[in-house]
């Protein structure tokens, strides 16, 4: 599994990505997510490829994005993870997520906190982010589609 910075190179395949509508439910789509991204330095689309195929989308957000969730200012935020429906339940967003740490201190020097924030009714991707690592400490949010469960990785 390959991570890589969004760019231009990459469109083709976000134009192929896909999600159903019970995913769009609860995450935002890449589209959106890197046109937000193009308008904001602090946050930044991650594709993770698998064997030249875009499978994962998230985007990591700094400063501002994290602050409704966290007080740490060294905190990133993790936010629009998603995974094509046509790769679902091939392990691959557990795979993702058990790198991400590594990716982060790779590539955001200082970060100590990996935060998300996760909708009540999304049972799965909670079970999924308490397997690999991330802890909910009873931090609750309203968030635009409804109450959050916030989670937190420790670097």
């Amino acid at each position: 599994m390959q991570f890589y910075f969004y760019n231009e190179g990459f469109k083709n395949a976000i134009d192929q990505y896909q999600l159903n509508e019970e995913q769009l439910r609860f995450t935002g789509d890449p589209k959106d997510c890197i046109k937000l991204s193009n308008e904001d330095s602090e946050r930044s689309s991650i594709l993770a490829m698998e064997n030249n195929h875009l499978v994962t989308f998230f985007v990591l957000h700094i400063n501002e994005g994290v602050k409704p969730y966290s007080k740490n200012a060294y905190a990133i935020l993790l936010r629009a993870f998603s995974t094509d429906f046509r790769h679902q339940g091939k392990g691959y967003a557990k795979q993702v997520l058990m790198q991400l740490p590594d990716f982060v201190k790779e590539n955001f020097r200082g970060i100590n906190e990996i935060v998300l924030a996760v909708n009540v009714g999304n049972e799965a991707a909670q079970g999924l982010y308490k397997k690999c690592g991330f802890i909910d400490e009873g931090e609750r949010r309203m968030g635009p589609k409804g109450e959050l469960i916030i989670m937190s990785y420790y670097l």
